[in-house]
């Protein structure tokens, strides 16, 4: 662009300086009478000469200059961007109306949290219930379709919708015609006798209990065998001679009901002992079988519990296994309630799963 400021007028100014004496000192050697008659052509001619050189001064050379508003009268021209560069785009201000208050953009909150997925549920998926804090939302969000407490009642307990109760009759004082009627109201399928081979359990011989058994028969409901703790698969044991004497006497067991706890914390050894067990026991008698209490426990030198991540293991892969025996008919976790003692429960409180818990949740 050229310039247009005052450096050129000056140079101009310079340059009439420069050629504007030798003319005033032809003139002067001419007689008055002349310089007379030539002053007024002089004159035109001098006047014509300056509006030339205005006009050549003022009459652009190039292209229309930029107006002076949009652009400076020295400043360079905008660099242009290079090829496949996107240009930047600068939004223009917003300006909110006088009084008026404007609306904050909401900002997007990172979520952290994992997203809950309901729990699986199955008709052979259960577990063993005892009150605690939040029992009843434990329950609930646990996916079991069965439980039982080791009664005839579940007192403090609501029942999820679709969830059955299963009552059981304990023990020898637990056959009274309050319990049976009990039993009988509270549900379709009635447990037997819990661990009568165990001390401290309901310790029962098996003479007592054959005894006691028409009247658990009596109910009408489908009934379970006593369930053992230990030996079910062996001739000559508790569960061996119960089953030959209430076959002798022509009573009804309809299913065996079976405890298992695994001393090996290694999941593979510990499901492959578990599926062996089963399976000999249901091939021995020929009956569905029930497993109403199992977990991992190490019962050989005091007790012993693995660590959440052997007992949500082994729980995954356990009810895995069992869903693949047709005559497994169900199950039932030990137990719902978690303690800091063991490794076993599955809710802490009614909405606060354990590892274990989660794998439980999973499972079918």
């Amino acid at each position: 662009m050229r310039a247009t400021g005052q450096g050129e007028a000056d140079a101009a100014r310079g340059n009439r300086g420069v050629h504007a004496e030798p003319r005033r000192g032809m003139l002067g050697r001419l007689p008055i009478g002349a310089r007379r008659l030539l002053w007024p052509l002089v004159v035109a001619a001098a006047v014509a000469v300056l509006v030339t050189g205005v006009v050549v001064v003022v009459q652009p050379t190039g292209p229309t200059p930029t107006p002076a508003a949009t652009q400076a009268l020295d400043a360079p021209p905008p660099a242009s961007p290079l090829p496949g560069t996107p240009a930047a785009t600068t939004p223009a201000p917003t300006t909110s109306p006088a009084g008026a208050t404007p609306t904050p953009t909401p900002t997007a909150k990172p979520t952290t949290a994992r997203p809950v997925a309901p729990a699986v549920t199955s008709k052979r998926k259960g577990v063993g219930v005892w009150t605690f804090d939040g029992v009843s939302q434990a329950l609930a969000n646990s996916g079991a379709s069965w439980y039982y407490t080791w009664d005839v009642a579940h007192s403090g307990i609501n029942s999820p919708k679709g969830a059955e109760f299963v009552p059981m009759i304990w023990g020898a004082k637990s056959v009274t015609a309050t319990n049976l009627q009990q039993a009988r109201k509270n549900g379709r399928h009635l447990l037997g006798f819990n661990e009568p081979d165990l001390k401290g359990q309901a310790e029962m011989t098996v003479e007592q209990a054959l005894e006691l058994w028409p009247q658990l028969q009596a109910t009408g409901l489908a009934l379970g065998s006593p369930a053992v703790a230990w030996g079910g698969d062996r001739p000559g044991e508790w569960l061996d001679r119960f089953m030959a004497g209430a076959k002798q006497r022509g009573y009804r067991v309809d299913f065996i009901a079976l405890h298992w706890y695994g001393g090996d914390f290694t999941t593979a050894n510990a499901v492959n002992q578990l599926r062996s067990y089963l399976q000999a026991v249901h091939d021995r008698y020929q009956l569905p079988i029930w497993l109403t209490e199992f977990a991992l426990i190490d019962f050989s030198n005091g007790v012993r519990f693995p660590t959440q991540a052997q007992q949500s293991a082994f729980l995954t892969a356990a009810t895995r296994m069992l869903g693949g025996l047709s005559w497994l008919q169900r199950y039932a976790w030990f137990g719902l309630p978690a303690t800091d003692k063991d490794q076993t429960g599955l809710f802490r409180t009614g909405g606060t799963a354990t590892t274990v818990g989660r794998a439980y949740q999973a499972a079918r």
